[in-house]
């Protein structure tokens, strides 16, 4: 009776555990695809944070040049 028992426990806990285990499998893939889009977004803000710097310090030097053709002041990056 009990070997019998434990068979079919085990034969109807199989698909449990593979659904279960497929289950933590796709958690796992949206996991990654959500850190791998994580980093991409933090290149992209990276990239516009440099353009941005470029461009305020192109607009600086302007600036300057526009109030002061003499003044000397050298800014570099």
């Amino acid at each position: 009776m009990s070997t019998g028992l434990v068979a079919v426990i085990l034969i109807f806990s199989l698909p449990i555990i593979k659904t279960v285990t497929n289950h933590l499998e796709k958690q796992k893939a949206i996991k990654h695809q959500l850190i791998k889009d994580h980093l991409e977004l933090e290149k992209l803000k990276h990239a516009n944070f440099l353009m941005e710097t470029e461009k305020m310090r192109l607009e600086l030097e302007k600036e300057l040049k526009l109030e002061d053709p003499s003044n000397k002041i050298n800014i570099k990056m």
